[in-house]
């Protein structure tokens, strides 16, 4: 089968929303009057970002949810994306599960493949996924400020718990284990509560390399500190304590430092905690707070009873 063949059979579909997709030198993209486009460019590379033996299906799901998580930061609302896949062979069985798996989001989402490209090569997934934001009303890493709450949605940490049993460093029973490799492999990017959060947080960033070092970027974005309850982190991984027979201290590690979450974390005014729990309502997503901004730079660690956690928790880095 040859690339065009490949193209026409499994990511070439018709597009209602986008005026030219597929097939042309370029796509064509119009947002409604009133809008900006949000755009984000996510790689996944076999080895670095997922295990060679994920299922193709949640693997497409996956190579667009990551992508979608970052719309969702941005408040945005999907529109289009377009592909680049670089393929060792052409594996139809692969090819038929991975396209499966990502038109399944695209569709929940109402986002279009318009365009891309297809390689031989390493198996790598580049996506570049376009959104459309009311002008300025776009949600930004910038707008922190001191006295403001510190809010995640959803649960942290499950996905480094299912890295680490394959990585064969702990072991979970396999109800459990099953869970937590869901999550890995199949985020959910929160896109309707980024749309929510419009208007009511002042800074958001999508969780990808773990809370520690994402929340790193909106205190150094908003040029301020934070104060972080670990233990009200640690409540957050969806596998508890009793079931999992892991220590706290584990559970803190996974869910400050995992990464693969794609939840978001925000942050708004204490005004506003009614409102946040509302877009928390209307996107049936949990939403918790974890902390406070703080006019002092820095991040301070704190347990339940605010005293302060001399730990260290590295969040993921790509080239390290």
């Amino acid at each position: 089968m040859g690339e065009f063949d490949l193209i026409a059979r499994y990511f070439t579909r018709p597009v209602k929303r986008s005026p030219l997709g597929v097939g042309d030198d370029c796509a064509l993209l119009a947002p409604a009057a009133g809008m900006q486009l949000a755009v984000s460019s996510d790689m996944l590379v076999e080895g670095r970002h997922f295990l060679s033996t994920v299922d193709a299906e949640r693997l497409g799901h996956k190579a667009l949810a990551v992508n979608l998580s970052d719309l969702a930061a941005c408040g945005a609302k999907p529109l289009a994306f377009t592909l680049a896949l670089a393929l060792p062979s052409v594996d139809e069985d692969w090819l038929a599960g991975f396209s499966r798996g990502l038109f399944a989001l695209a569709h929940l989402h109402g986002c279009e493949l318009v365009g891309g490209d297809t390689t031989r090569g390493p198996l790598n997934i580049c996506i570049t996924v376009f959104g459309e934001v009311p002008s300025g009303d776009a949600l930004l890493r910038s707008g922190a400020k001191p006295g403001d709450d510190i809010w995640v949605s959803g649960t942290l940490g499950d996905a480094r718990l299912a890295l680490e049993v394959f990585r064969g460093t702990l072991s979970l029973p396999g109800d459990l284990f099953e869970r937590a490799r869901a999550r890995m492999e199949m985020p959910t990017p929160r896109v309707a509560l980024g749309q929510a959060l419009r208007g009511v947080a002042s800074a958001a960033v999508d969780i990808s390399d773990g809370l520690i070092g994402d929340l790193g970027h909106i205190l150094e974005a908003s040029g301020v500190g934070a104060t972080l309850d670990v233990d009200a982190a640690a409540g957050l991984v969806g596998i508890d304590e009793l079931e999992s027979g892991l220590g706290v201290e584990a559970l803190r590690a996974c869910a400050l430092g995992g990464g693969d979450d794609y939840e978001l974390a925000f942050t708004a005014p204490p005004s506003a905690r009614e409102a946040v729990a509302q877009a928390g309502r209307a996107a049936s997503v949990h939403v918790t707070r974890i902390g406070r901004i703080e006019a002092e730079a820095g991040l301070r660690l704190v347990d339940a009873l605010g005293q302060p956690v001399d730990q260290h928790y590295a969040s993921f880095d790509h080239f390290k």
